[in-house]
């Protein structure tokens, strides 16, 4: 027995005998604190029972106590009672442990099976904090991003974002729908769905984003597919012309591409150097990186080599590898793409062939090699093919309006006309550009000139069959010397064996220059108006009758009035005048206006002013035919001081002359050179030794010959043997005019210069409309 046993169980004893011999709560007490020594210094339950039970026997002999079994019993029980409580909390503590193992293995499992879930599925799946930190991710999400669970957390900015792009979104700091582009680690660009919520977390109230995604690449490159030929259809499809497919086409071709560089070459000839149109970077410059594509300036290029290059940018040189590339590109028997590798692998340009007549080819050049997947391959096949098939169409379409614009140039009228004159012809069915309503303009062998506008019933290439008979006729008709009244008589004849010539309207007429009258008669047409420099136009209403082949006619009304000098006459077909919801009348006025308002212009500038007058909102609803005629001025005489000062005046007076007196301006700078030099003379040389005198300038037209004279009073000086770097004025008004003639005597010099008007050539077409449009950026030139 160990002295600390022996110790406590005298202890005990000696407790138990007080406690027996004198009963009460101080024994009670010493019991419950033995039974905490017990406790601490480790006495067995049962070494503690047996001596309990000696130490009662013992008592025997004794005197008898009828309670002291009951009292020693109590005093054991309280001893034990410490023991009973330190047996519970232990029995209690085991079992909460058995229940918390219980637990941490259940948790274990409902852990392992969660992760065991989360790692089976499909989709990428992610825990995100509330600052957006990606805490959690399965392998699904590595595949997809190449960032994995290893590498956890991901904070802001994550490294698969493209932050560089204007509301770009994270994933893990939205709860909702959403398709993003990620990049991936091996640098390829994918696109994911990603679907997020909001939870709070009920340990700790802290929020959090769970999600998952999912990988759309193939849907997005499909629909980018789809929307890339829908814009390059939509792009194209109201183009008419090949350069207006090139245009819009190539921009958008190369936009979509991610390309630096688009070009297409067209031969005209099987042979010889192609016209090359192209857009984006020149085609010499040096690929850079691909980042700097999206930042070009995209420049449309349209030119044969021939041209000159755009102010600041030199001819853009193609090298003999592309041009051979392209060359054989079109030659090719099957449709489809060739890809060009760099240098160290990738695609650094694509080559196709266009159209179907084997003269057409596509080039284009990325920034950098790169990667081509078979979804980008399968995009740039539909691209190539959208513009293969929409520049064919233009290319047939072109060909089309070829030939009605040779079939109109033969019908419509002369594209040479007389000097003063200016037409303008538009039909309104574009691009065709050929309609019912003609002009015509005829010089005769007296000087005067014939002038016939009419209409024919209906519209397009039914009418314009029409127009051309009766416009052949009534050229025949004035050659033979037909009057206006004997020539709208003889086409009643010949419009009533046409087919679709009944009711046609004419306005026919025959100019005399010389004597300032004009003669006139009108079947059922627009009446002409005339305007006076300066003053109101009127309409001209005489020799007025039916249409063409409408009834019989005992004879055509004829009328003549007076053009005086510098007057405008305009003869039009009813389509500038007539428009829905206004009164014809009101377009008379309007074109009245404008004939008083630009007297002082160029036939062709009074064209333009009434045709922007009069133009509806939506265009022009009918064909419109106009011929414009200036009736040549009064002489012009000035007569000022021979000083260097007035020449200024002078010059600007014979500038306005001139165009009353239809100039182009082009021989009216010319013209005002020459006499600008003749006046100097006079004024430098004519009175050097006098008094200063005098200096008149004459202008007039005789015909269609513009004549100017300068007359001055001084002393008529030889020019000088070697006139050094002076003395060339002469030599100037010699090239500048047509003939010089000088004349001088005691009574001063005079000198005579003239100029022979030149022939106006018009297109048949009006310029503003059809489908020829200018490209945005000025052309440069590809040279080889």
């Amino acid at each position: 027995m160990s002295a600390v046993l022996a110790a406590f169980l005298d202890d005990y004893a000696a407790a138990l005998r007080r406690h027996v011999e004198t009963p009460g709560q101080d024994g009670l007490t010493e019991g419950y604190e033995l039974g905490r020594r017990a406790l601490v210094e480790d006495i067995s339950l049962l070494d503690l029972t047996e001596h309990h039970y000696r130490t009662v026997t013992e008592f025997a002999g004794a005197p008898a106590n009828p309670r002291s079994a009951e009292v020693a019993l109590e005093f054991l029980l309280q001893t034990m009672a410490a023991l009973d409580i330190a047996t519970r909390g232990y029995l209690d503590g085991t079992k909460r442990y058995e229940q918390q193992r219980s637990r941490a293995e259940d948790l274990a499992g409902r852990d392992a099976f969660r992760t065991a879930l989360v790692e089976s599925l499909q989709d990428g799946f992610f825990v995100a904090d509330d600052n957006g930190t990606i805490v959690e991710v399965n392998s699904a999400f590595g595949v997809l991003t190449g960032y994995g669970a290893n590498e956890v957390p991901f904070p802001l900015p994550h490294p698969w974002a493209l932050s560089d792009r204007p509301g770009y979104p994270q994933i893990g700091t939205e709860a909702s729908r959403f398709v993003m582009p990620v990049r991936h680690r091996d640098g390829r660009e994918r696109w994911l769905a990603v679907s997020a919520s909001s939870l709070v977390k009920q340990e700790n109230d802290e929020q959090i984003f769970v999600g998952t995604v999912r990988d759309v690449t193939a849907e997005h490159d499909a629909q980018a597919r789809d929307q890339a030929a829908s814009r390059l259809a939509t792009a194209v499809g109201a183009a008419t012309s090949m350069v207006e497919v090139l245009a819009v086409g190539l921009d958008e071709l190369r936009t979509t591409m991610g390309a630096r560089t688009a070009l297409v070459a067209v031969w005209p000839s099987r042979t010889g150097r192609p016209d090359v149109y192209s857009c984006g970077a020149p085609p010499s410059a040096e690929p850079e990186p691909e980042t700097a594509v999206a930042d070009e300036t995209t420049a449309f290029v349209a030119a044969p080599v021939q041209q000159s290059s755009r102010a600041g940018n030199g001819p853009v040189t193609l090298d003999d590898e592309v041009h051979t590339l392209l060359d054989r590109a079109r030659r090719q028997s099957t449709r489809g793409l060739t890809a060009i590798s760099g240098d160290e692998g990738g695609v650094e340009a694509v080559v196709a062939p266009l159209g179907e007549t084997g003269d057409a080819a596509l080039w284009v050049r990325f920034g950098a090699p790169r990667a081509v997947s078979a979804a980008d391959w399968a995009l740039y096949s539909l691209l190539v093919g959208h513009l293969s098939v929409a520049l064919q169409r233009a290319r047939n379409f072109d060909q089309a309006r070829a030939t009605s614009l040779t079939l109109q140039r033969a019908m419509l009228g002369p594209i040479e006309l007389p000097p003063r004159f200016s037409v303008h012809y538009e039909p309104a069915l574009p691009p065709l550009e050929i309609g019912g309503d003609w002009y015509d303009v005829v010089p005769l062998r007296d000087g005067t000139i014939g002038v016939v506008v009419g209409d024919c019933v209906g519209r397009g290439l039914s009418a314009a069959v029409v127009m051309g008979q009766l416009r052949t006729a009534a050229r025949a008709l004035l050659l033979r010397g037909a009057g206006p009244a004997q020539l709208l008589a003889e086409l009643d004849a010949v419009a009533a064996r046409i087919p679709g010539a009944m009711c046609t309207t004419v306005c026919a007429a025959v100019l005399d220059p010389a004597r300032g009258m004009v003669r006139y008669s009108n079947a059922g047409h627009m009446p002409p108006i005339l305007a006076p420099p300066g003053g109101p136009g009127r309409v001209l209403e005489g020799g007025r009758a039916v249409p063409l082949a409408t009834f019989d006619t005992p004879r055509r009304p004829e009328a003549t009035t007076a053009v005086p000098p510098g007057a405008t006459l305009v003869l039009f077909t009813d389509g500038l005048v007539e428009q829905r919801g206004y009164d014809i009348e009101e377009g008379f006025v309007k074109i009245a206006e404008v004939l008083s308002e630009t007297g002082g212009a160029l036939p062709r500038d009074v064209a333009d002013a009434v045709l922007s007058r009069l133009c509806p909102p939506a265009g022009y609803d009918d064909d419109v035919a106009m011929v414009v005629y200036r009736q040549p001025p009064e002489p012009l005489r000035i007569d000022i001081p021979a000083a260097a000062a007035e020449l200024t005046v002078l010059r600007r007076t014979l500038y306005r002359w001139f165009a009353t007196a239809a100039v182009p301006h082009d021989l009216a700078a010319d013209l005002v050179a020459a006499a600008n030099e003749a006046c100097s003379n006079s004024v430098e040389h004519a009175y050097r030794d006098t008094e200063p005198g005098r200096v008149s300038l004459t202008a007039t037209c005789e015909g269609d010959r513009v004549v100017l004279e300068i007359a001055d009073t001084g002393r008529w000086i030889p020019a000088p043997a070697d006139p050094g770097h002076r003395g060339r004025g002469v030599d100037m008004m010699r090239v500048l005019t047509e003939d010089l003639e000088f004349s001088h005597d005691e009574h001063g010099t005079r000198v005579r210069m003239w100029v022979t008007l030149p022939s106006i050539t018009f297109p048949t077409a009006n310029p503003l409309r059809g489908s020829t449009r200018a490209p945005a950026e000025p052309m440069r030139p590809i040279s080889f």
